[in-house]
């Protein structure tokens, strides 16, 4: 048998939330290698790091949406598409420049029809 760990630090290591892994416990996809006195789970590393959904490329968009209040902080929307860039996502980033939010705004008209 492996390290065992908590529920955090197997989450951590396979990049999903603890949530997760506890919903894949209750799906029986996954199964704690021993619980504590007190009900906790403990997790055998070894074991799960098949599990990784990073493993293979995902075919999914991040679609991310920003608003700045000024087109003097137009520049700061040119972060967000680094960010996705820097993550490694299929993204699609739909800015708007404005002071209110409303949905006749234009970047909020694609997303509606």
């Amino acid at each position: 048998m492996g390290r065992l760990v908590p529920v955090g630090i197997a989450a951590r290591e396979l990049g999903v939330h603890p949530d997760t892994l506890r919903r894949w416990e209750k799906e029986g996809r996954v199964e704690p290698a021993e619980r504590t006195a007190g009900g906790r789970r403990r997790y055998d590393l070894a074991k799960l790091r098949h599990l990784a959904p990073h493993t293979a490329p995902s075919t999914r968009t991040t679609v991310a949406y920003a608003r700045v209040s000024t087109a003097g902080q137009k520049d700061d929307l040119v972060r967000l598409e680094s960010f996705c860039a820097a993550n490694g996502w299929t993204y699609e980033v739909i800015s708007d420049v404005g002071s209110g939010l409303n949905y006749h705004k234009r970047g909020l008209r694609i997303l509606i029809n």
